[in-house]
């Protein structure tokens, strides 16, 4: 009877700490997504540099409390966005509106593949590697500790998502 409880309670154990508290994108969420050229050094480097002006200076300033407000603002920013891609001297493409993504798997979590309301920027010919995250709610605006563990970044998108009622 004892080896009984003990293997009970070892089960219980282990399936708790088994359980994923996954985070799903809200189906009401608009995606971002920057493609590379290339997967040069050269050309990431450079989506790097175009990801972090736009996350600084541009996108925050898009989303709002409610996906249509959100959605209008960043419609409207797209000016804003070919102004700051023209000083790159690189060609590029914005499409805003329902875009293919991949599948994509991150901190653990699949995402599948389909069309979703997004923003994407694609570099000269596309073919590199890309850079997503989620606009709305403001998921890419949140700023990742290197040393965060996944348990603290599913708390902070929690949080993001709380906050924005989703």
């Amino acid at each position: 009877m004892k080896k009984v409880i003990i293997l009970l309670f070892l089960t219980s154990v282990v399936y708790l700490f088994s359980i994923k508290d996954e985070i799903v994108i809200p189906k009401e969420s608009i995606r971002f997504r920057i493609i590379a050229n290339s997967n040069s050094i050269e050309d990431q480097a450079l989506k790097n540099r175009i990801k972090s002006d736009l996350i600084d200076n541009i996108l925050p300033n898009t989303v709002k409390e409610t996906y249509s407000s959100s959605e209008v603002l960043i419609a409207e920013s797209i000016p804003k966005i070919k102004e700051a891609l023209n000083k790159y001297n690189v060609n590029y493409r914005i499409d805003y509106g329902n875009n293919y993504f991949p599948q994509k798997q991150y901190k653990g979590i699949t995402y599948p593949k389909g069309k979703y309301k997004s923003l994407v920027i694609t570099l000269d010919s596309g073919l590199g590697d890309n850079y997503w995250c989620v606009l709305y709610p403001p998921l890419c605006l949140v700023k990742e500790d290197n040393n965060t563990t996944n348990i603290e970044y599913k708390s902070l998108i929690k949080e993001v998502l709380n906050n924005f009622n989703i």
